[in-house]
């Protein structure tokens, strides 16, 4: 039988196991408050302890090197970007970048440079106003780690119907078929149109025939990432468009020494020319525009000859292959020589009548102003070879067996 010492001992055990339950219930849910209908205890601060529901993620990862100079970004999922900054760590120089409209991601408004290290800090809100936050330090691809290629024409321009687009890639391609799978060009008159390595460096794309006058050419790059050599990756993403202007293709019979300009299948003038001398004969074959110069120094030691010209101010020169072939305005052939349309008396390019300094109303301006980038120029009767396809943007001097015969996809 219990005394009634023993249960007033009892009794106060049972209140101090009480007292710390309810010491341990404060200690767990903040402040412990008794419901009034049910008298249970509720804990205030549980729901503003939750975590925001937003979550961010930062294409690059923190301490990661090879990231993309295209593709790095912020995402959000759950909420909406308030803040985000991109610098370069050590100079602090801010990267412009913008959020989209729906606040659910972020993106530079540049290109990255490659080989550098950047930071981004960003934070979003959830629905219940709840800020989440994630910060990123990481290095972009390295030159020596990727692979660019410089390409013509460019966005937005107006060329002639003999314009190919053509990539010179700044490292040896050895995955020729990934990197050409990656590159899309279409025309949209809906020729055909397809790729052709010249080597392991450059690629080039065009139709059978030229290009049909009007039309728009769309090329899509996506080679960002795509691995085109061992350890070397593209960095490369976006979409050019260009225009194809009127047709127009001029003929230089060296047998005449004359040209003919034809637009649109109309002649529209006949111009005297002087093409190659005997000893120095031009290119035969189909040669596109792909510089244009209202005056321009020439130097035959740069292509071969030993100091037999250097003109500082050639006017009016159009650049037809890689190997020093031009079509200019010449003022200095009427020193001992015939009119021009008799005689070839050149180093091998074509040349037009002209007056020094490029301010003359001459045939070689009126041919310089009525042409574009991408014009064709054929010379035919020349004792010479037909140019070949790689010098300059030439490979309409390639049949189309075996155009599509160099190419990997």
């Amino acid at each position: 039988m219990a005394t009634p010492d023993m249960t007033a001992r009892r009794a106060l055990g049972a209140c101090a196991a009480l007292m710390v339950g309810a010491l341990t219930l404060t200690g767990c849910g903040g402040s412990a408050k008794a419901d009034s209908k049910s008298g249970k205890g509720k804990a205030d601060g549980a729901s503003s302890a939750k975590t925001s529901t937003a979550k961010l993620t930062i294409s690059a990862k923190d301490g990661s090197t090879g990231a993309s100079i295209n593709a790095t970004g912020v995402k959000v999922s759950g909420g909406k970007l308030t803040v985000v900054k991109m610098t370069v760590p050590g100079t602090g120089a801010a990267v412009a970048g913008a959020i989209s409209p729906d606040g659910t991601s972020w993106k530079p408004e540049e290109q990255l440079e490659r080989g550098t290290k950047y930071q981004i800090s960003a934070e979003a809100k959830d629905a219940s106003g709840r800020t989440a936050a994630a910060n990123s330090i990481f290095t972009t691809v390295t030159s020596s780690n990727s692979f660019i290629g410089t390409y013509t024409p460019d966005n937005g321009t107006t060329v002639g119907v003999g314009m190919p687009v053509s990539f010179n890639f700044d490292k040896v391609i050895s995955d020729k078929k990934a990197v050409q799978s990656h590159i899309t060009v279409s025309s949209s008159s809906g020729q055909q149109v397809e790729g052709h390595w010249f080597g392991a460096q450059r690629l080039d794309f065009r139709p059978e025939r030229y290009w049909k006058a009007g039309s728009k050419v769309t090329m899509k790059i996506d080679l960002d990432g795509v691995e085109g050599a061992n350890g070397v990756f593209g960095v490369q993403k976006k979409t050019v468009t260009f225009t194809i202007g009127r047709s127009q293709v001029s003929t230089v019979d060296v047998d005449t020494q004359t040209m003919t300009v034809v637009r649109d299948g109309q002649i529209l003038k006949k111009v005297p020319i002087s093409a190659g001398s005997p000893d120095h004969t031009t290119y035969n074959g189909q040669m596109v525009i792909s510089e244009k110069f209202v005056q321009t120094r020439m130097n035959g030691s740069t292509v071969g000859y030993g100091g037999e010209y250097d003109i500082p101010d050639v006017p009016h020169a159009m650049r037809l292959t890689t190997s020093g072939t031009f079509i200019h305005g010449n003022y200095w052939y009427n020193k001992g020589n015939p009119p021009f349309g008799r005689e070839g008396t050149s180093h091998g390019c074509v040349g037009l009548a002209d007056v020094r300094g490029a301010n003359g109303d001459t045939s070689a301006k009126w041919f310089y102003d009525n042409s574009l980038i991408g014009d064709v120029v054929a010379v035919e009767n020349s004792p010479d070879k037909t140019v070949a396809p790689d010098n300059g943007l030439n490979g309409w001097n390639m049949s189309w067996s075996a155009w599509i015969a160099g190419s990997t996809v």
